[in-house]
């Protein structure tokens, strides 16, 4: 696994640590728990896409782009 892999999924753990405090407090009316709920949606969408394409990066191919006929 690379580093960006382990700090997607940090990253996406935190997030949804941070969405569901603000989803506890809702009630509360609170600007503090909003923030928390905007911040916590996309720390884990950050997460999702950095471990994603880290994996996709992994597993694809390497491009050579010398190989090809030209035209």
């Amino acid at each position: 696994m690379t580093g960006f892999v382990i700090l997607g999924v940090l990253a996406a753990a935190a997030g949804l640590v941070l969405l569901v405090t603000a989803i506890r407090h809702q009630s509360e009316q609170r600007p503090r728990y909003a923030a928390m709920l905007i911040g916590g949606m996309m720390m884990t969408a950050f997460g999702i896409f950095i471990a994603g394409f880290a994996i996709a990066y992994q597993r694809a191919a390497p491009l050579d782009l010398n190989t090809g006929n030209s035209r």
